[in-house]
């Protein structure tokens, strides 16, 4: 048995450090995270100092009892997880976690943290090993605690003010309102129109060039000066009466500088811009390139920590760059001093190197045959901004010329560059978002002009243009916008965006960002009741104070205490707050985007079914539609989507009626396509009967890729027909079926269920492709059968669940108490835990009645029963 036991996250990281260490240690892998919050009200308790309730991930179960083993016989435990305050989590809950275990008395524990996987790198760390970092821990457990509070506090006031929203969290919910407020600025935008003149003109040698107006009648023109075509042509007019000589030459040479080594914010917006790549991606791939692949039979990391927000670099790494650019591309490359960087984003700890090559001569075209594509694009543009970052500057030749009509009329300007030395142009040049890409390094040359020589005068050409909006987001541009606003941190901007994509508050459309419906309801919300709490500033403050624990300056619970106590003050202060105040405040501040604008300027609310009521934005059971103000007289209704988007009426499906798509062939009923406050779905026939004798007809759904306008009969009747067995599985002959469910379309499989997405069609998908995504799929743990129940027979079984193992007996399940034994458990043990539920259940009334209910409790039933909520107007 090994002395040494060291505990790294990942397997594939752990077979690499054990060849770099040696047969003196056992490495063994955590897996990441091994325990969270437990996922329940309560698991924070501001009232008792913070105090958190954490449970052991179900899947992490069998890893920790693996290292658990290994420490029994253990001198030093070394806990080697990332280099970054989540790695210093993962390795103080490792620690606890064995300690509650009882397996590390007489064990020595040591933290060891290296930024690179070598060999080099990883024997060095264990040299110099530390303790465990408490200020990380700390600012660790204010982060996790004050999202948990944000999260279990505040969304439960989204679903019961809003329903039909997910959830909100604390930083996704300033990002979704950069989003929305981004759109805002372009719906509200007006276009205006202005004219640019360009002259071509050429010297006496026949040597062209071409100069824009920048002074007319001895003013100085603005972008918008000439706001109309009548402004054009009279300076077209102006130019064509005139002669024109060069007035003016100026000759000047400026540098351009290479941008620093990559953080993890640039990084992911470079790679978006120039590999396309979602930040999601960009990380993923990192993580592959960060755990390295096999070199001469040895595995060997390719880049350093991929979570950093520092732009530093090791001096040893400088210098092999240095030497390498000279090598390479010639000494007059080589800056005159190293390049030194310091970073500029707000907050930045700068704790680590930036990301680089570990070995900055191992080139992209060396490793290119070890690679997968994805790989090798993102290890080359790492190497490439790593190595231009120590090149020297670039230089251009700039000219700018005046030519001036000879009655003073009307100024142009010409101007050009010349790259005099490409420096680092030679190997790299950054990407630009948006509006930044103004800017061009690139050559624009103008011919040898001389003061006072005359030019002719060959072409006059006006050009129509309209201002633009500003454009919306790409998910480089904003990162960007987060970092600038010290908004989240390195290791969370990927998990920021996805979770706005997950949760439906936002959608990518040409790799762009528009907020839903959906989100720009929670943001009108939060921004009208919460508004401190989506300030930009309010959570950079946040942000910042929460690096202050990292450097011990801030103590974490009087931090929480601080916000708890003014966050609880302003979630309490909604607990009267009526249905009609939030939608009088959601109808202000969104009337024009779900309604239009009428031409007296304000939203344009008449209902178009009744003519006399007023539209306006409706509360229902499973979310926000618009209705009529005349209800129930007028029935309209449309789900919440803006004005003037198709979904109006009409042919998409109007709220005027249902559109007949033809009859079933088998029953001969009429099939519809109908619109509800909560989407579009489509029926069989009419409800029969009245009463307790009423039959509701058969209705299903539309998929959430599925439009109005698609669906003819053909496709209404498929629906119709869902579920729809696919086909028996090749190699089991259980049936897989089809369906649209809660969640949208599945596949169900062995009672399993399993998501379609992207271009799966639940209506056509075939038995191949529906084989291959099980194939794929992860595979679940099948139940574990503990025996026959004493009273029916039935049997009892065993299963893991999203919140950890648990028992069943027919449909009762109980999940395990804390600290019993999954693998060991027996029958006896299992019957017990079911009983003590159904005892609780009971207890609670939520068990069902052996016995009649007395006679004299009938009329209250019925009373209850009878009760209608009021609609919300």
């Amino acid at each position: 048995m090994p002395e040494n036991v060291v505990v790294v996250e990942s397997p594939a990281k752990a077979k690499t450090i054990n060849k770099y260490l040696g047969g003196a240690y056992k490495v063994l892998a955590s897996f990441g995270h091994v325990r969270d919050l437990s996922p329940k009200d309560g698991s924070v308790q501001p009232d008792n100092d913070f105090a958190m309730d954490w449970q052991v991930d179900a899947k992490a179960e069998k890893h920790i009892k693996e290292i658990a083993k290994a420490c029994r016989g253990a001198t030093r435990l070394y806990l080697a997880t990332d280099p970054d305050r989540e790695g210093e989590a993962i390795s103080w809950h490792m620690r606890q976690v064995l300690d509650e275990r009882g397996v590390l008395d007489g064990v020595e524990i040591k933290r060891v943290v290296f930024n690179e996987i070598t060999k080099s790198a990883v024997q060095g760390a264990f040299e110099a090993p530390r303790e465990l970092d408490d200020h990380l821990v700390n600012a660790y457990l204010a982060r996790r605690a004050l999202d948990f509070l944000v999260g279990f506090t505040l969304s439960p006031v989204l679903w019961r003010k809003l329903p039909g929203s997910r959830s909100a969290g604390r930083v996704q919910s300033v990002a979704l309102r950069l989003v929305c407020e981004r759109e805002a600025e372009i719906e509200v935008f007006n276009a205006q129109e202005y004219w640019t003149i360009k002259g071509e003109f050429a010297k006496t040698d026949g040597a062209k060039l071409s100069a824009n107006l920048t002074y007319l009648d001895g003013n100085k023109l603005d972008k918008l000066a000439l706001g109309d075509q009548a402004a054009a042509d009279h300076a077209v007019r102006t130019i064509e009466a005139a002669s024109f000589s060069v007035a003016k030459v100026e000759r000047k040479q400026s540098r351009r500088n290479p941008a620093p080594p990559f953080t993890t914010s640039t990084l992911q917006q470079e790679a978006a811009r120039k590999l396309h790549f979602s930040a999601r991606q960009t990380m993923q791939v990192a993580q592959r390139l960060y755990e390295g692949v096999k070199i001469d039979g040895e595995t060997v990391g390719l880049i350093t920590y991929m979570r950093t927000d520092g732009v530093q670099m090791a001096n040893e790494a400088i210098q092999a760059s240095r030497g390498l650019i000279g090598g390479r591309y010639g000494q007059n490359y080589v800056p005159e001093k190293p390049r030194m960087y310091k970073t500029r984003a707000k907050n930045a700890q700068e704790a680590h190197e930036a990301i680089r090559p570990t070995d900055v001569t191992r080139t992209p075209e060396q490793v290119a045959g070890l690679l997968p594509d994805d790989q090798k694009r993102l290890y080359a543009l790492i190497w490439q901004r790593t190595i231009a970052s120590q090149m020297a500057s670039a230089v251009l030749d700039q000219v700018g010329a005046d030519i001036a009509a000879a009655d003073g009329s009307a100024v142009l300007r010409a101007t050009g560059s010349v790259v005099a030395f490409d420096g680092f142009f030679k190997l790299y040049r950054e990407g630009r978002d948006d509006a930044e890409n103004n800017g061009d390094d690139g050559e624009r040359i103008l011919p040898d002009l001389r003061e006072g020589e005359g030019l002719e005068r060959r072409k006059v050409l006006p050009e129509q243009h309209f201002t633009q909006p500003p454009p919306r987001y790409s998910e480089a541009s904003l990162v960007k916008r987060l970092e600038e606003l010290g908004i989240g941190r390195p290791s969370t901007y990927a998990t920021i965006l996805s979770v706005l994509q997950d949760r439906d508050y936002v959608r990518l459309e040409k790799r762009r960002f528009l907020p839903e419906d959906r989100g720009r309801l929670v943001t009108a919300f939060l921004s009208n009741f919460f508004p401190r709490y989506v300030e930009y500033d309010f959570t950079a403050d946040l942000e910042g104070s929460l690096d202050e624990v990292s450097d011990g300056k801030v103590e974490w619970k009087g931090l929480l205490g601080q916000f708890w106590e003014k966050f609880h003050e302003a979630v309490d202060a909604t607990k009267d707050l009526r249905t009609s105040q939030v939608l009088d405040a959601l109808n202000e501040t969104l009337g024009r985007h779900f309604f239009g604008e009428g031409d007296d300027g304000q939203p344009a609310r008449a209902c178009p079914t009744c003519e006399t009521g007023e539209l306006s934005l409706k509360i229902g059971r499973y979310g926000a539609f618009i209705g009529c103000s005349n209800y129930p007289e007028c029935r309209y209704t449309r789900r919440l989507v803006a004005a003037g988007n198709g979904d109006e009426g009409g042919e998409n499906g109007a709220d005027n009626g249902p559109r007949v798509l033809g009859a079933d062939p088998e029953t001969g009923l009429e099939v519809t396509l109908r619109q509800g406050p909560y989407g579009h779905y489509v029926q069989l026939g009419e409800a029969q009967g009245t009463g307790k004798t009423k039959t509701k007809p058969k209705r299903a759904s539309l998929a959430k890729n599925m439009t109005a306008d698609s669906i003819d009969l053909a496709r209404a009747l498929a629906l119709l027909s869902l579920p729809r067995d696919i086909g028996p599985h090749p190699e089991t002959g259980e049936m897989i079926s089809a369906g649209i469910g809660r969640f949208g379309p599945y596949i169900r499989y062995t009672g399993n269920y399993l998501s379609l997405k992207g271009e799966d069609d639940v209506l056509s998908i075939g038995l191949n492709r529906a084989t291959a995504l099980i194939a794929d799929a992860p595979k679940k743990e099948p139940a574990k059968t503990l025996g026959e129940h004493p009273k029916d027979k039935k049997p009892v079984t065993q299963r893991s669940g999203r919140f950890g193992p648990y028992v069943q007996h027919g449909a009762l399940r109980a999940t395990l108490p804390k600290g019993t034994d999954a693998d060991s458990l027996t029958l006896e043990a299992a019957v017990e835990i079911l009983a003590a539920k159904e005892a609780r259940a009971k207890g609670k009334g939520k068990a069902k009645p052996t016995a009649k209910p007395k006679a004299k409790a009938k009329p209250k039933a019925k009373a209850k029963a009878k009760a209608k909520p009021k609609a919300a107007k």
